[in-house]
């Protein structure tokens, strides 16, 4: 783990104190970090949500949720934060109109859409996910936020895999981890 979280070292020990590791999960030689064990935690889930929420406060006037964690930290977010949450998700999932973007992924290809009426014109958006691998899902959020005419201000996530170069991958954005491994 590196410590160069932009987030309180308390709030880093409190995500890595509530991580579960799972080794070979969800395929062989893969060591799968969950964060089941920290959003079933009453307490720790409410205080990673009040910490985020500082960190942005006023700097942002909705906060996008990537399928299907993001859902999970953004929705308490978004009310932390009194703004508004956008959903982009699978494609495929989310009822007209909506604006896709495919992409590639380590093994094989996906979609993400948006529906562009929840966006309004300028307004500021914060990503939020709870893991940032190869950032091709966070990279397909920027560009339809942006399609939609909202202005993705930051990626926000609990888990960075540096050796899956997301945060080069998205190059110029800006991207904040709580922890990186």
């Amino acid at each position: 783990m590196s410590s160069q979280s932009v987030f309180p070292s308390d709030a880093v020990s409190l995500v890595e104190s509530h991580l579960r590791e799972v080794p070979d999960f969800p395929a062989p030689g893969v060591l799968f970090r969950d964060i089941t064990p920290l959003i079933a935690d009453p307490q720790a889930f409410k205080v990673l949500i009040e910490t985020i929420a500082e960190r942005y406060r006023g700097q942002v006037d909705a906060v996008a949720g990537l399928e299907s964690r993001g859902f999970i930290l953004g929705a308490p977010l978004a009310i932390e934060m009194g703004v508004g949450m956008l959903t982009v998700r699978k494609g495929g999932r989310l009822p007209g109109p909506v604006v896709g973007v495919d992409y590639d992924l380590e093994y094989g290809s996906a979609r993400m859409e948006l529906q562009p009426f929840t966006v309004a014109d300028g307004q500021r958006v914060l990503v939020i996910d709870d893991v940032l691998a190869t950032g091709g899902t966070a990279n397909a959020a920027f560009e339809l936020i942006e399609r939609a005419g909202g202005v993705p201000t930051r990626l926000c996530v609990l888990i960075e895999l540096r050796e899956l170069g997301g945060r080069e991958r998205l190059a110029g954005r800006e991207v904040d981890a709580v922890l990186t491994y």
